[in-house]
């Protein structure tokens, strides 16, 4: 037999995965078989029935009168009937995760917003499209389960949930002894909205003098990282030995991603909404061209771009291209809405009352619809 033989078995409370492992172990002339617990190898079950036990009630704060069933079982389960309500409902789907901001959480040891991140760039991923996100699920990975920052984590993700109005279906957290870290973790999130087919946004009633309008971001949300920790982290892995600059870390650059689901949700029934964009990995240049038509162009204002203070130390503290910045990160704005100029100062104003802060950053040319101008 081979040196390690894996037998799976499995339970599913908010799906943690638990294998009994056997080594072969030489005694002499004679071969034997010593069973290893698995808390030897790793993974205390005990530990994680606690946790799961610790989150519930937590988590099924989120579920609303959809959700058949409690946290549990071998699959989340969901009232689709919601859908009576569309002529001709639409799923929307969406995958994300929040990229090595996870690495800047674990050295700062806050574990208490990331799972926002998560949440905010799924949903608003699918709202892009004008989608009215359902439900959300999780997927956590750790060298080793360590309950209170779990604890943490997951307490992000249910309150990313409230925020977009999303129930948490369910979810797996899985140790990784031997793979990972036992510090380490990384996160990945999946959710699960509809649009109706007629009101699907998708860019290609777009038109040269539309208006962009920027919603302000809170920092760099969940994008751009790993420039940032080679910039700001010493030899790009460990913390400043400036308190200021761990402080600047903490306040600024771990803030976590703007959710703007409930904002966007109310514009769409009052104000024609043309295309909207996330503004999330490869800045301006990687997002803005798709969601336009061909023929069309995107400029924007570089002076009605209100980068804030993150973005401006940035610049100041570090000779980096303009040109960079803009195409790594969302330099101060994480949404836009492309509306006609009649309706901009109308959306404008209605998003404000929503609690946004909004700027008319850019509008519509004629040209190809890959190049991002700046005046």
């Amino acid at each position: 037999m081979p040196d390690f033989q894996v037998n799976p078995v499995f339970f599913c409370v908010q799906g943690i995965s638990i294998f009994s492992i056997y080594s072969k172990k030489e005694s002499g002339p004679i071969g034997m078989e010593e069973k290893i617990t698995y808390k030897n190898a790793g993974v205390d079950t005990e530990k994680g029935r606690e946790f799961v036990q610790k989150i519930k009630r937590n988590v099924e704060s989120t579920h609303g009168p959809r959700v058949i069933g409690g946290l549990g079982g071998f699959a989340g389960a969901y009232d689709v009937s919601v859908l009576k309500k569309y002529k001709q409902p639409i799923l929307l789907s969406g995958t994300d995760g929040v990229g090595t901001k996870i690495e800047l959480a674990r050295l700062l040891k806050t574990y208490d917003t990331i799972g926002i991140d998560l949440v905010a760039m799924c949903v608003n991923d699918i709202l892009v499209c004008g989608g009215e996100p359902f439900f959300f699920l999780d997927y956590i990975a750790c060298g080793k389960l360590d309950p209170e920052k779990m604890d943490q984590i997951v307490a992000g993700i249910v309150q990313g949930c409230k925020m977009s109005n999303t129930s948490l279906l369910g979810g797996e957290t899985a140790e990784h002894p031997g793979t990972m870290k036992e510090d380490e973790f990384d996160l990945a999130g999946f959710v699960v909205g509809a649009v109706e087919k007629d009101s699907m946004i998708d860019g290609s009633t777009i038109r040269t003098g539309d208006k962009i309008l920027g919603l302000e971001s809170s920092g760099p949300h969940s994008n751009g990282f790993s420039l940032i920790r080679k910039l700001l982290l010493k030899e790009g892995k460990y913390l400043p030995t400036d308190p200021q600059q761990v402080k600047f870390l903490k306040d600024y650059a771990l803030k976590p991603t703007r959710i703007y689901v409930s904002s966007i949700l109310k514009l769409l029934q009052q104000i024609p909404v043309k295309g909207m964009v996330h503004v999330t990995g490869g800045g301006y240049q990687e997002n803005v061209p798709r969601i336009l038509p061909q023929g069309t162009q995107s400029k924007f204002f570089k002076d009605k771009i209100p980068s804030g203070y993150f973005f401006e130390k940035i610049k100041k503290d570090y000779k980096i291209e303009e040109s960079e910045l803009f195409a790594t990160f969302n330099m101060g704005i994480g949404y836009m809405v492309i509306v006609s100029e009649e309706n901009a100062e109308l959306a404008r104003k209605f998003m404000e009352s929503s609690g946004e802060i909004v700027h008319e950053i850019g509008e519509i040319i004629s040209g190809n619809k890959e190049e991002v101008q700046f005046v």
